[in-house]
């Protein structure tokens, strides 16, 4: 405990937010704002345009009376994919085509609208058009494993900075795709190989502060988030054409690899590492910086550390085989044989599904706002901003599980609510598609901040990214729920109400953390339970 109480007492000392933390906080929230749009980006990649049946005979034809009697209509407008059988090759007029027999369409006359789709020719193709967005999740479950171990085994500033080129590098060759595979190829590898960057940044974010200035450090995070996918948005609206677009926002992604050089690495990790030299030097410098002295007194357990390092080193050199054996154990096997890290780890992992398939299937299977589809995107991400005030105002005053239990129990509500809703309704139902999307907010902003309090410093990032990885399973399966309707038009609402009860139950069952101190080590990390299980006993 001396490493965490030590670290803690000079980040107190040091000041939540002096001028060291502000400047690498600044430094930090670039490459969130970029993950905010690359995180949708998919979305404005190949959106839905219009487009209708290419009938060869008539398209040099100036008026376009003869397209109802060549194309049928559906939902008052025409098919896009169907078309009236030709029964005179050579001519256009009404008696051309048998308006009893409707064919498949072969070839198809897009829009000027700029979209993947025109690009790609994948009229009437949507399985093609929505496969886009789930190789880019599926790339998820590469990426945030893989840059956890990096940033755990090597360092965060490192993972961080590798992942950031990843993204500029393959995002910006995505623009210059020439057919549909090679768009797949470059969405997974770009998101495979550096959708880990904001867990990352994230991680490193929370490691800089201490407990009290978590929440308010996570705020500000999602805030500058949510202006990406603002600004994701309104460049898309702007430019009208994906390619540019790609270009001008992943180009930024590579300055990031600047900051293997001018990022200053975690002091925690630092110190899991048994860096303590390198800890106590960054230490100094924020010290000048903030323009604070610390006392030798506060450095003291750090340098007893520094000597303890050198003493288990020396130690080690001499110490059998089976010491040998257990030093090899990586800290993840450690975590898998702790019975109450794997536990929390599962829990931890269900919560997080829950948030992403509420989270994404309450904006597939809820009622089209209407109107700009640009302005609709940037309302509703700048619905999550009040959601994540209201996170900052209540997770330090209520504590993590309170909160996540309340927004859990709403959210099912809430969604069930909005189902049984008649469909005239539509002010009623925009009003709980709103209040469900921000208590849903507010679970997955508590979700992120809760898992990286409970997960030790040496396999934090690890473990955060583990949960995070499964939590797309949720984003991956959202979109399929509208099948469910086939069977019962209420069972997608009953599947989010259940999973959100569910959530709020097992939440019982998980340590508070308000106001502890990040745990180093696995040993720490399960003291948070017995500690819990202790207050209990002394009332």
């Amino acid at each position: 405990m001396a490493k965490d109480i030590g670290l803690d007492s000079i980040l107190q000392e040091l000041g939540a937010f002096g001028r060291y933390n502000i400047v690498n906080y600044a430094i930090l929230l670039f490459p969130v704002f970029l993950a905010g749009m690359y995180g949708s980006i998919y979305i404005f990649e190949a959106p839905d345009i219009d487009y209708r049946c290419k009938i060869e005979q008539c398209e040099d034809v100036n008026n376009t009376s003869w397209l109802s009697h060549a194309i049928p209509k559906e939902k008052d407008v025409l098919s896009k994919c169907l078309r009236y059988k030709h029964i005179n090759n050579y001519t256009c007029n009404i008696d051309s085509f048998n308006t009893s027999i409707t064919e498949i369409c072969e070839e198809y006359v897009y829009s000027n609208e700029n979209s993947a789709v025109k690009d790609f020719d994948l009229g009437c193709q949507n399985w093609k058009r929505t496969l886009i967005g789930t190789v880019h999740n599926a790339g998820l479950f590469l990426s945030l494993p893989l840059t956890g171990y990096i940033s755990d085994r090597f360092g965060r500033k490192l993972a961080l900075s590798i992942a950031s080129l990843m993204n500029g590098t393959f995002g910006f060759l995505r623009s210059f795709s020439t057919n549909y595979v090679m768009m797949l190829v470059f969405e997974f590898l770009e998101a495979g190989l550096g959708a880990g960057a904001y867990s990352t940044a994230f991680v490193l974010a929370m490691e800089l502060v201490g407990p009290k200035g978590r929440v308010f450090g996570n705020t500000v995070i999602n805030a500058v988030y949510v202006s990406g996918l603002m600004t994701l948005a309104a460049l898309s609206w702007w430019l009208q054409n994906w390619r540019h677009l790609l270009r001008i926002i992943y180009l930024p992604a590579v300055l990031v690899i600047s900051y293997i050089w001018i990022l200053n690495e975690s002091i925690r990790w630092l110190l899991s590492k048994g860096r303590n030299e390198e800890a106590i030097d960054i230490l100094k410098k924020a010290a000048k910086m903030n323009k604070v002295q610390l006392s030798d007194e506060t450095l003291t357990p750090l340098y007893e550390l520094e000597k303890l390092n050198e003493d288990q080193e020396n130690e080690k050199q001499k110490d059998d085989i089976t010491s040998h054996v257990e030093e090899k154990t990586s800290n993840f096997v450690k975590v898998v044989r702790s019975s109450v890290m794997r536990k929390r780890l599962a829990i931890c992992s269900f919560l997080w599904i829950t948030c992403t398939f509420v989270y994404y299937g309450l904006s597939i299977n809820s009622v089209s706002l209407g109107g700009n589809k640009y302005i609709n995107f940037m309302l509703v991400a700048f619905a999550e901003i009040p959601a994540n005030i209201v996170c900052f105002l209540v997770l330090d005053r209520f504590g993590r599980k309170k909160v996540l239990i309340i927004t859990y129990v709403l959210s099912a509500c809430l969604c069930i609510g909005l189902s049984f809703l008649p469909k005239d309704q539509k002010w009623l139902s925009l009003v709980l598609y709103l209040s469900g999307k921000f208590s849903i907010t507010v679970s997955y902003s508590s979700v992120y901040i809760y898992v990286s309090e409970v997960f030790p410093t040496s396999v934090r990032q690890s473990l955060l990214a583990v949960c995070s990885s499964l939590g797309r399973v949720g984003s991956t399966l959202a979109p399929l729920t509208p099948l469910l309707t086939l069977y019962y038009h209420n069972l997608p609402a009953i599947f989010f109400g259940s999973m959100a009860l569910a959530a709020s139950l097992l939440v019982f069952t998980l340590p508070e953390t308000i106001n502890v101190a990040l745990p180093d080590t696995i040993e720490e990390a399960e003291m948070i339970s017995k500690r819990k299980h202790t207050n209990v006993n002394k009332r």
